[in-house]
């Protein structure tokens, strides 16, 4: 009979923290539930590494969210829409680029403020955008010798 109690309590304490580490988990997420803010729009080239809900930041740090990403079928440009955190006012010049967080680290959108009197309204489009460079195109055109000056020519 104390095992199974025992067996019981054991379980109970299992559940307790994998409800405990689910809910960690869901702050950083969309299933969070939304706080106050306001959304804005941007047009990337290319937004890999990026997912609904990946990091928003400003200086390093986090002042919103990737809410939704959809393929533009005129532009061929990826559509995304940003939470931006309420009472994070940004001036309407601000850019966004996708960075990444090392060579092995994740992407994430990257806000470069401008200097701008008037502020992003809600639902404002951001024109200012530089999409994700990939680092393998990078390296092989390193490798590749694509970054290299012409060899000067001799006269005989």
């Amino acid at each position: 009979m104390a095992e199974n109690r025992t067996e019981v309590l054991a379980g109970a304490a299992v559940m307790l923290i994998a409800l405990g580490f689910f809910f960690w988990a869901a702050q950083g997420s969309s299933f969070a539930p939304k706080r106050g803010g306001y959304e804005v729009r941007a047009s990337f080239r290319s937004v890999e590494g990026i997912t609904v809900g990946s990091d928003v930041r400003l200086a390093g740090v986090k002042i919103g969210t990737v809410t939704n990403l959809a393929l533009n079928p005129v532009t061929f440009f990826a559509d995304a829409t940003i939470a931006i955190n309420e009472g994070v006012v940004l001036p309407a010049d601000s850019g966004m680029l996708v960075a990444s967080e090392g060579l092995l680290g994740g992407a994430f959108v990257e806000v470069m403020p401008g200097g701008a009197i008037e502020n992003l309204a809600p639902g404002a489009e951001i024109e200012d955008t530089q999409g994700a460079v990939s680092l393998l195109n990078l390296l092989l055109k390193f490798v590749g010798g694509g970054s290299a000056a012409p060899a000067a020519e001799t006269a005989p």
